[in-house]
């Protein structure tokens, strides 16, 4: 099987694997005062400064959660309560779920910013509703924008956008999920307030992620019980999880130059099914995730793609992996301006740390073939 899908979910490493059954042994708390629970608190503190190097920022701006999508809730609600609803949200359209659909719940206006053609939020319209911002009527404008799409796998002007806002008097809040293990990440140069991360996206395991914040960014909490986490985040800490996260961290840190093959793979992978089947690639001709592809031929379905793929032995997805199995047309590649007839048709391709460099060819052959069967059929 090529396994073609580390933006929903990347195979453990096992780095993290280690570290994870070290933690495992300890079994203690790491709010226990005991020897056992130091050894644990230790874990923990070990791994809070091994994600806080990947990020070039310091141990104790991390807040350690479930993963990303409580990172992102924590960041908004947090926000927004903090400054008593005087705020307006301002949402890119592509944002993933864990963000929209969070700043959907919240007592403060939600504003969409817009995107190009090929799906970075237009600089230029945030400029002019930042520069016409009236601060009594809509409050402190807070930005909320992804770091990288983990559709189409586009790279965002955060620190651009970031540095508007700021100027405007605003906050900036960021889903990093699809960057960390992806891009290099300096918090400091990034500009943003807050940084949602998510350890399997980078090898770590599922259910731990973390919220980086820049120093006296306002936050309350929006979990309540024994104080943990700086009783930002109260709840017995996933020592287990966390250890692997601190760990996946490090080890996808050290491995960023393999970004770059990855990247002259996937754009030889798509030339070749740009010059034999004529796809169109969402988002070429701008920065994007060194490991992800996102491209579509009208008329052949994604649905049928990602099953006909499946059972070549290729794992790829269709859209976002985190909507319970649903395979339904993607709001970024609307947002973009695509047409829905070929919205419908787009598939992802994401690989990482493991794949091998033979797994791209293989995967154009896997598809390929899939469309000369379909094309059969139709014509049949």
């Amino acid at each position: 099987m090529i396994y073609a899908d580390y933006n929903a979910t990347a195979p453990l490493r096992p780095e993290a694997r280690e570290a994870m059954l070290e933690a495992l042994e300890v079994g203690a708390n790491p709010s226990s005062v005991h020897g056992p629970g130091r050894r644990a608190r230790k874990l923990m503190e070990k791994a809070r400064s091994q994600v806080a190097t990947g990020l070039r920022g310091l141990p104790q701006d991390i807040v350690f959660t479930s993963g990303g999508t409580e990172a992102i809730a924590l960041a908004i609600h947090g926000v927004v309560r903090k400054l008593d609803a005087r705020c307006t949200l301002l949402v890119s359209a592509i944002e993933h779920e864990a963000a929209s659909r969070n700043a959907g719940h919240v007592s403060a206006p939600v504003e969409t910013v817009y995107v190009t053609g090929e799906g970075q939020i237009d600089l230029n319209s945030l400029r002019d509703r930042l520069g016409r911002w009236d601060s009594t009527a809509s409050g402190m404008p807070v930005l909320v924008l992804m770091l990288a799409n983990n559709e189409t796998g586009v790279v965002q002007p955060v620190q651009e956008a970031a540095a508007m806002v700021r100027d405007a008097g605003g906050l900036t809040i960021c889903d990093g999920v699809q960057g960390l293990g992806k891009l290099p990440l300096n918090v400091s140069l990034l500009g943003v307030d807050y940084l949602a991360l998510s350890a399997h996206k980078a090898g770590g395991p599922q259910g731990a992620g973390a919220l980086w914040m820049r120093s006296g960014a306002p936050l309350l909490p929006h979990l309540f019980g024994g104080g943990q986490e700086r009783s930002l985040r109260s709840g017995t800490e996933n020592l287990s999880g966390i250890a692997g996260f601190g760990a996946a961290a490090e080890a996808a840190a050290r491995d960023l130059s393999s970004m770059k093959t990855l990247a002259g793979l996937r754009d030889a992978m798509e030339d070749r099914l740009i010059s034999e089947a004529g796809v169109t690639v969402f988002g070429k001709t701008v920065a994007r995730l060194p490991n992800t592809s996102n491209f579509a031929y009208d008329g052949f379905r994604a649905e049928t793609q990602v099953m006909a793929l499946d059972l070549a032995g290729v794992a790829v997805s269709s859209g976002s992996a985190c909507s319970s199995g649903k395979v339904k047309r993607s709001i970024v590649l609307s947002a973009m301006g695509a047409p829905d007839t070929l919205a419908e048709c787009a598939i992802r391709t994401s690989y990482g740390w493991r794949s091998e460099d033979s797994d791209f060819e293989r995967t154009a052959d896997a598809w390929l073939e899939a469309l000369r069967r379909r094309n059969m059929k139709e014509t049949a």
